[in-house]
Formats: structure tokens, C-alpha cells, sequence
């Protein structure tokens, strides 16, 4: 529990921390395609090396980093095996129905590092971005849905609320994991089964213990006279400043750089 990363923010001085929270959003949206979009090790290592650069440009510790590969590296372990044996062409080794051709093989490298990619790109995002700036960038990006009477506020802290209380339930459950256990609990032996039914002593707590923040969250917000997007005022102005424009263009020479490799260069056979 506690390796799991998902919602944290680091809270340091570093060049993406300063970076337009909108920006953000977008550049990882526009990642998440150009990774599937690198069809060759050469666009692939391009997208690997912005990956390095902006784990060392957000100045996060390397092992939070690692702690969330950690938690997905099962995954991707079994999604890469997976993938070994799908591949066209002349096997290089085969047994009963399984078959692993190159490029097989290259489908299970692929898969693997988009995956870990992905998870290292996200992590950056919420590692150096606030919830309050995911609000605020979440109902810029979106504003133009009011249009369509969606209430893009409340959609937008939502699911910031969601993102911000990961990292607590996490720690919640871990505390009373602990505690079931100093109390006699088993949870980590016997059959399926029987770990499933350890699960509700653990289970039934953690729910009324997030109904209970629930709560307090909606109580708070009421005496802090909260009503949502209507008439509200925000303290910062979200601006695009040089260092914005500057990352834009660096995406840009990114995505034109991953194209041009995808033209130019062998494609994967």
C-alpha cells in the first residue's frame, strides 16, 4: 500500500512545477497517443528519452518513481507475455500451440515500455501539479462543455477530490490492514477463498471511514459557503507565460521528431 504513488504531489521548486497546469493536461494527453503512435525503436527511444528528461526536470526523488512501477510491474510482466506469443512470421521457437516469432517479440518489448512510459508520464503530472491547479486547469480545458449546460465545475472537482483522497485511503487502509493483523487477523494464507473473507474485517472499516470524510469534506465546504462554479472568483489567473511557449515548441519538435522517425526510418517487421 504504501508504494502506491497515484494522486501524490511532491512539493518542490522545479521547471515543471512552474509549467501552466492546462499545459500539462494537454502534453500528457498528446503523450498517451504518441507512445502508441512510435512504431519503431528510434521513435520509441526518442519518446524514451523525454520521459528521462522530464523525470529529472521535475526534481521528484527517482524512487517515486519507481514506486509506481512497482505497484504495476505484474501487469506489465503478464501484458508483455502476453503479447510474446501474438506476432506473425517464421517461429524461432514453438511448443504445443504457442509459437514466438521476432515479431512477437517485438510486440512484448513495445508493449512493455509504452506502458511503463505512460505510468512514469502520469506520475509526473500529479506529482508536480496541486489538486487545487487540477481543478482549475480541469474546468479551463473543459469550459467550452457549458455550452452544453454541463456543470463542468463540479465534474472538474470531483474528480480532483477522487485523484486527492487516493494517497488517504491508501494510508487508511494500510493502518487498519495493521491493525486487524496486531489483532490476530490471516490474511495471507489459506486458499483464495478464505484470504477473500479476511478482506471484509478490512473492507467494512474503510467504507465508514470514507463515508465519515465524505461527510466532513461536505460539511466543510458548506461552512466555507461553497456553491460551486456560479459567481465563483479564483485567487490565480492561469497565464501562458515564456517558459509555456517554450515547452510547447519542445513538445512540438518531440512529435515532429517521432513522425519523422516513423517515415524515415525501418518500421517493425
Amino acid at each position: 500500500m504504501r508504494d502506491i504513488t497515484l494522486g501524490q504531489y511532491f512539493p518542490c521548486d522545479s521547471v515543471l512545477h512552474r509549467l501552466d497546469p492546462r499545459l500539462k493536461i494537454v502534453s500528457l494527453i498528446a503523450f498517451i497517443v504518441l507512445t502508441f503512435c512510435a512504431f519503431n525503436f528510434y521513435s520509441l527511444a526518442l519518446v524514451g528519452a523525454t520521459v528521462i528528461a522530464v523525470v529529472l526536470l521535475s526534481n521528484v526523488p527517482v524512487k517515486m518513481y519507481l514506486k509506481s512501477l512497482k505497484v504495476i510491474i505484474i501487469i506489465v510482466i503478464i501484458t508483455s507475455l502476453l503479447n510474446l506469443f501474438y506476432g506473425q512470421g517464421e517461429p524461432i521457437f514453438q511448443w504445443w500451440i504457442f509459437k514466438v516469432t521476432w515479431a512477437g517479440i517485438y510486440n512484448a518489448i513495445f508493449v512493455c515500455f509504452r506502458i511503463i512510459f505512460l505510468i512514469l508520464f502520469s506520475s509526473a503530472l500529479t506529482f508536480t501539479t496541486s489538486p487545487n491547479d487540477l481543478t482549475d486547469a480541469l474546468e479551463r480545458l473543459m469550459k467550452p462543455l457549458t455550452v452544453f449546460h454541463i456543470k463542468v465545475h463540479e465534474i472538474a472537482m470531483m474528480m480532483t477530490i477522487a485523484l486527492r483522497f487516493v494517497p488517504t485511503l491508501l494510508e487508511e487502509t494500510d493502518k487498519i490492514m495493521a491493525a486487524q493483523k496486531a489483532r490476530g487477523a490471516d490474511m495471507e494464507s489459506g486458499s483464495l477463498v478464505a484470504r477473500s473473507k479476511a478482506l471484509i474485517p478490512i473492507l467494512v472499516p474503510l467504507f465508514v471511514s470514507s463515508f465519515r470524510r465524505a461527510y466532513e469534506l461536505a460539511v466543510a465546504m458548506e461552512c466555507r459557503c461553497y456553491q460551486g462554479g456560479d459567481g465563483r472568483t479564483r485567487m490565480k489567473q492561469l497565464k501562458l507565460m515564456k517558459r509555456d511557449y517554450i515547452c510547447i515548441a519542445i513538445c512540438l519538435l518531440v512529435i515532429a521528431g517521432v513522425v519523422l522517425c516513423n517515415i524515415f526510418l525501418p518500421q517493425i517487421r
